[in-house]
């Protein structure tokens, strides 16, 4: 908005100032758009069904869909991708709020362990599955960070790193919504027959379902003591986003090393502001300004609803042929290391 202000300020005619005027206004109307259906979104996912899927993967079938069916006017462009790359960084740094550093170091040091060994089994296994069936690589990588880590917040984190594009993010994030779904809706079937402990189930749920919500659904049906180590353990997994990103853009840098037309991966900057809200969460806001629950509640629903804003934007370029010629085979790897990710995690309690 200072830019267009700037531009006002500059304008030497009428005519001009006009046509800023304008974009200023296509530019706002992309980001309303985008706005609207997230809010269609979260209406969705309070209906029977699309409640286990949540906010963003409702969004990003409505955008999707919408985007088949209704050409959306190209004066609004400007402000979807506002949504699509800003809002998406901006959603980041404010998801390190949910990211509690203190009671990690403090509790959960030893899950940490299984932490990394999870997220180094998934991105190695994935990928040499991804390239045995041939798979899309960019989809295939968003796809085993959302599977390592933590669903559609991970592959947000890591799209402009490995550069993919627009359709292949909002792709990775609907199919990592649906399958962590699946997955944890299993979970709660089977809890009743596994002959573990309430704390073993909520450690295995932790470390090895893909989103957040999806931990806290499986875990749930074990009592209060099993989901708060599944929590503990899920966020020693976020808390390796970080390490995980930077690990990425060196393996990018030099895998694009001699390679025509490419360029190399820049620092990620907006990361600093994920690790600085990380830190001013847990030792600012928590210990010294004891702000309560409910307000920080409410700041996670906010990072939520913009982060779903963001998935709208991507949603919009999405095509369902993109979806039938690039989605399956990365899909059927995700699941084969989501099964062996399962079974992995729970023998090895």
């Amino acid at each position: 908005m200072a830019q267009f202000a700037h531009q006002l300020e500059e304008a030497d005619n009428p005519k001009k100032k006009q046509k800023i005027k304008s974009s200023v206004l296509s530019w706002i109307g992309g980001i309303a758009f985008t706005f609207f259906i997230a809010l269609l979104g979260v209406g969705l996912s309070q209906l029977w069904g699309f409640d286990r899927v949540g906010p963003l993967a409702s969004a990003i079938i409505i955008s999707v869909v919408c985007r088949q069916i209704w050409e959306y006017p190209e004066k609004i462009r400007p402000g979807i991708e506002f949504s699509a790359k800003k809002l998406l960084r901006v959603a980041i740094v404010l998801y390190g709020l949910k990211l509690n550093i203190g009671v990690i170091f403090n509790q959960g040091m030893p899950l940490l362990v299984r932490d990394i060994a999870t997220i180094t089994f998934v991105m190695v296994v994935m990928m040499v599955i991804a390239k045995w069936l041939k798979a899309d690589f960019v989809l295939s990588l968003l796809l085993a960070v959302g599977t390592a880590v933590c669903g559609a917040a991970a592959i947000a984190a890591v799209s402009p790193i490995v550069k993919s594009k627009e359709e292949d993010t909002a792709i990775s994030v609907g199919i990592i919504a649906l399958g962590g779904t699946v997955f944890a809706l299993l979970y709660t079937v089977i809890r009743p027959i596994l002959p573990i402990s309430d704390t073993a189930y909520g450690i295995w749920s932790g470390i090895s379902l893909h989103e957040i919500a999806h931990v806290a659904l499986a875990a749930a049906p074990g009592g209060e003591d099993a989901l708060a180590i599944a929590l503990l353990a899920k966020l020693g997994r976020v808390l390796l986003l970080i390490p995980l990103c930077f690990i990425l853009v060196y393996w990018m840098n030099k895998r694009n090393v001699g390679k025509t037309g490419t360029t190399k991966v820049g620092f990620p900057w907006f990361l600093l502001g994920f690790i600085f809200m990380s830190l001013f969460g847990s030792y600012v806001l928590g210990e010294y300004l004891h702000v309560s629950t409910s307000v920080m509640d409410g700041i996670a629903s906010l990072s939520t609803f913009i982060l779903t804003m963001a998935m709208v934007g991507l949603g919009l370029n999405v095509s369902f042929q993109a979806i039938r010629t690039k989605a399956a085979r990365p899909l059927i790897a995700m699941l084969i290391v989501s099964v062996l990710l399962t079974g992995v995690t729970y023998f090895t309690l």
